[in-house]
């Protein structure tokens, strides 16, 4: 049993709490302003708590040959829940992790102990990402979220080229999403990175998919196309099963949705009360 002592602390965005887990000996929930943002198990990096993290995570799993090192880009940290994931299951990868609330990041550091290969920066992610070298990163992972909304920066068509750019050829953008029907926001963002990259995917509950309830979705773009089979076992085998959406469904889905101008962009929807939960 969990005996640790729950940690409350203001931050720089909000009011952040850690709190044991008292089914697990090493694990905490990190929640800002009341929100869940992240989980983490100390003892067992591998579990993902939360149903959109282990989406996020069948897709690092899938995007090459286990084991293999990465270089994965994290817009957005929390408490770095999945740059310890690809620590743990891809040794030696190269990760380096952009968080705006550094009183954030300087809770976790100081509770939560950080694997050597995991490099921290505070800053704004946006910014940090225009000023990052072309090709950079096999992997981006963007689950930037200002209280439980995606900020209107990270939704347009000059972010997405941004993106594209820092991506390698063969590499993947992946993005936590949150939208609910009619899905304004999820099918702008569809055609967006529609507009910038050959190969896009969506992972989402089939609840959420057929507008019965708020919920996440992974957005999942890249060049090169990616193993949808593996993806679709891993996703449809969760404890909460998730669909992968892709070619004619996907283009369907997204219908008349248009790409997203700067001057034009939103934030995602503010959930209704107890959107967010832990899976």
């Amino acid at each position: 049993m969990n005996e640790a002592i729950p940690v409350s602390r203001a931050v720089d965005h909000g009011f952040a709490k850690l709190m044991p887990d008292v089914d697990r000996e090493r694990a905490w929930l990190l929640t800002v302003d009341g929100a869940p943002q992240s989980y983490v198990d100390l003892d067992e990096p591998t579990h993902l708590e939360f149903e959109y993290a282990r989406r996020l995570g069948h897709v690092l799993d899938v995007v090459a040959e286990p084991g293999t090192a990465l270089d994965v880009l994290h817009l957005g940290g929390g408490a770095l829940t999945l740059p310890r994931y690809v620590d743990a299951t891809r040794p030696g990868s190269r990760q380096d992790v952009v968080e705006a609330d550094r009183g954030l990041l300087e809770l976790v550091v100081e509770q939560l102990p950080v694997p050597e290969g995991i490099r921290l920066h505070p800053g704004d992610a946006r910014a940090w990402l225009e000023a990052a070298p072309d090709d950079f990163a096999d992997v981006l992972v963007a689950d930037v979220f200002g209280g439980s909304r995606v900020p209107a920066q990270f939704t347009s068509l000059a972010y997405a080229r941004e993106a594209e750019r820092v991506v390698r050829g063969t590499g993947v953008y992946l993005a936590n999403l949150a939208d609910a029907a009619p899905f304004a926001f999820l099918r702008s963002q569809l055609a967006t990175f529609a507009a910038v990259f050959e190969e896009l995917a969506l992972i989402a509950e089939p609840g959420v998919l057929r507008g019965r309830r708020f919920g996440n979705a992974v957005l999942v773009a890249s060049h090169q196309p990616v193993d949808l089979a593996a993806l679709t076992r891993l996703t449809a085998s969760d404890a909460f099963p998730a669909r992968v959406e892709h070619g004619p469904g996907l283009r369907e889905f997204i219908g008349g949705a248009r790409p997203v101008r700067d001057e034009d962009a939103v934030p995602s929807p503010e959930p209704p009360d107890g959107a967010f939960s832990i899976g």
